[in-house]
């Protein structure tokens, strides 16, 4: 390795390899694509720092740097997922929380605390960091620093805005906050997931699906049937056939003699 490389690290990893040329690292895997931006690759590479000197959020990519963790000083780390295993037992001191479902805040804050008093770094992290450890996060501020949880997520999400906390994770912050204060402050501002069923209505002029089509009324008291009258409401009582005296006997009609063919319907009072 030439001289200017040996005094000249990785600004990422501080390690020695050809990171201009997309060299990956020996030591701990850190590699930089040629053209990237150094400072959006130095975030998804190093943890966010939410207290210098002292706490760190992450993810799993995150604690398996390390190299990366060392030369940040981190000695500790709070895992929050029991299905991500500790990689470094040797070089780390790990505490697991032991349920993935429920947030065990104050688990979690007497080992965050012992790891201020020790004036320990310590990184903590979930799968992603966005959401299980955040919140863990959040809860150390309101119990040690006495913020309220508006407070406490904004001072999160200015450091690493990637966080987006989970209904639940809301909700169990929102109890912790209570138990904590004795009240509920105001509310947190979630991103709002795009829903189909919540968005506007078209109907391009058909009827909804959820609209209930008026019934026939057919069998309706209200209005008679035609066919449920007597013959006499149809026919007028004093409309008949002929003349008072048929000529040709029963037959109604009656011939005119002046011309056979035409045959004349004589009515009463014609």
């Amino acid at each position: 390795m030439r001289k200017r490389e040996r005094e000249n690290p990785c600004g990422v990893c501080g390690h020695y390899h050809k990171v201009e040329e997309g060299e990956v690292c020996g030591i701990c895997g850190h590699s930089v694509p040629i053209g990237s931006e150094k400072t959006s690759l130095q975030v998804s590479a190093f943890p966010s720092v939410i207290l210098p000197e002292f706490l760190y959020l992450g993810s799993y990519d995150n604690a398996s740097r390390s190299e990366l963790l060392k030369t940040q000083g981190i000695s500790r780390i709070l895992n929050t997922v029991p299905s991500c295993q500790n990689l470094y037992k040797n070089s780390f001191t790990y505490h697991c929380l032991p349920d993935d479902k429920s947030f065990q805040f104050e688990e979690a804050n007497q080992f965050l605390e012992q790891c201020e008093r020790d004036k320990e770094r310590v990184l903590v992290h979930c799968m992603s960091g966005k959401s299980r450890s955040p919140a863990v996060v959040i809860g150390y501020l309101m119990k040690s620093r006495g913020w309220r949880l508006t407070q406490s997520y904004q001072w999160v999400k200015e450091r690493r805005p990637a966080v987006e906390l989970s209904e639940g994770a809301h909700q169990q912050l929102q109890e912790y906050e209570k138990k904590l204060f004795g009240s509920v402050g105001s509310s947190l501002q979630l991103p709002v997931v795009f829903s189909p069923a919540a968005g506007p209505h078209l109907s391009f002029g058909f009827p909804k699906t959820n609209d209930i089509a008026p019934l026939p009324a057919f069998g309706c008291t209200t209005t008679p049937s035609i066919f449920s009258r007597a013959p006499s409401d149809i026919a007028p009582t004093n409309f008949t056939f002929g003349a008072g005296q048929n000529v040709t006997g029963n037959s109604p009609f009656n011939t005119n003699p002046s011309n056979p063919n035409v045959t004349d319907i004589q009515m009463d009072g014609s």
